[in-house]
């Protein structure tokens, strides 16, 4: 950018004394600009920003308002900054920001990361040597009308048969019946999976569930959706034991994503859907 004015975007916070020169050298981010790490100047190390340095007239109020309504700019904009927090994820220890974060520039960029400092440090601490993993459960799609129970007689008489109107409400009947089944599957899925989770996770965040474009049909309907911090070293015991708490459960879906970056625990406990699970680890 020769001599357009710009803006300091930022990926992330990174732990103290981070080893990036090397990772960061060609690594490229949004809008295919270069990545640098800003860090304040001091005999103290701290936490720093990992930073790109983009057009302002690119990244202004009213031009990303339009832009975050085309699906297409989004997508690449997330994957980059996506890729620069999984190459940081390689090095360090990593506290992701949201996407299109960004300052002025980086003097008040500079500002905002010895204002947070201590905040900052102590997040990279809780965050350090664990990852995010999600888990879904999901209310499988009904199956058509369960046949005539093996066993029952049959019958071929004229009054054998209901009438369509008749037919129609005893097949509703049974698919609320069925659907009604599943839900309490799924919450008894809900609570053995809290219960796994809690031996295993230090923290977990509990998001609304997934709904409408967000959701495949074939999946079912999503009743949970929630997110755990696991420490690295008990993150295939974590998944061992959510595998088997999700088995026979009969109308019920359960998903384990990951390992991902943190994002669901960036943020400081000041919200009260992120807890410590009853028996976590300190």
């Amino acid at each position: 950018m020769t001599g357009e004015p710009s803006v300091t975007y930022v990926y992330a916070v990174v732990a103290p004394a981070a080893r990036l020169d090397g990772p960061l050298a060609d690594l490229r981010g949004v809008g295919d600009a270069q990545v640098a790490l800003l860090s304040p100047a001091g005999p103290v190390d701290g936490p720093a920003f990992v930073i790109s340095r983009v057009p302002a007239a690119r990244w202004t109020e009213d031009v990303l308002r339009s832009r975050f309504e085309d699906l297409a700019w989004l997508e690449e904009t997330a994957r980059a900054h996506h890729h620069v927090i999984q190459v940081l994820m390689e090095h360090t220890s990593v506290l992701p920001l949201r996407l299109a974060t960004l300052y002025q520039d980086d003097e008040r960029a500079l500002a905002a990361l010895r204002e947070e400092q201590d905040a900052f440090a102590a997040r990279l601490a809780l965050l350090a040597h664990h990852t995010e993993y999600g888990v879904k459960i999901y209310v499988v799609p009904e199956a058509e009308a369960p046949d005539a129970p093996s066993g029952a007689p049959a019958r071929t008489d004229a009054l054998a048969a209901p009438s369509p109107g008749k037919a129609y409400l005893q097949a509703r009947r049974a698919q609320r019946h069925a659907r009604e089944e599943h839900h309490l599957q799924a919450g008894r899925a809900a609570d053995l999976i809290a219960a796994a989770a809690a031996r295993y996770a230090t923290r977990t965040v509990r998001h609304p569930p997934q709904a409408g474009p967000l959701t495949r049909r074939e999946n079912g309907e999503n009743v949970l959706n929630d997110s755990y911090l696991v420490p690295d070293d008990r993150a295939e015991d974590f998944r061992a034991a959510l595998r088997q708490a999700g088995r026979d459960l009969p109308g019920i879906r359960v998903e384990v994503t990951g390992p991902w970056a943190p994002y669901s625990f960036a943020t400081p406990p000041d919200r009260p859907t992120e807890t410590d699970p009853p028996g976590a680890r300190p």
